[in-house]
């Protein structure tokens, strides 16, 4: 697992596929940044992983301070599925 920081809209939520190291990762969770104040344009603090780590995450069982982080404008990654259209 590890946070990603996108620069601007890339338009995902939660469950998210994204193209990240060559690899396909799940999103997990999405935090959206700097809508009221802050820079011109939002960040998404998002945390990402491989669906085999989504019961570590569920759980809690990591220290979110303690995870690499990586930085990407939104133009630059490679949205595969941009949210589950059915989840609540």
């Amino acid at each position: 697992m590890k946070r990603l920081i996108v620069f601007g809209d890339a338009g995902i939520r939660r469950d998210a596929i994204i193209r990240w190291d060559g690899e396909e990762r799940t999103v997990f969770q999405v935090s959206r940044m700097g809508d009221w104040y802050g820079p011109d344009e939002p960040h998404l603090w998002c945390i990402i992983g491989d669906e085999d780590e989504r019961e570590t995450y569920q759980k809690r069982n990591y220290v979110p301070h303690f995870l690499d982080v990586d930085t990407v404008d939104a133009e630059d990654l490679d949205v595969i599925k941009a949210h589950d259209e059915y989840a609540v």
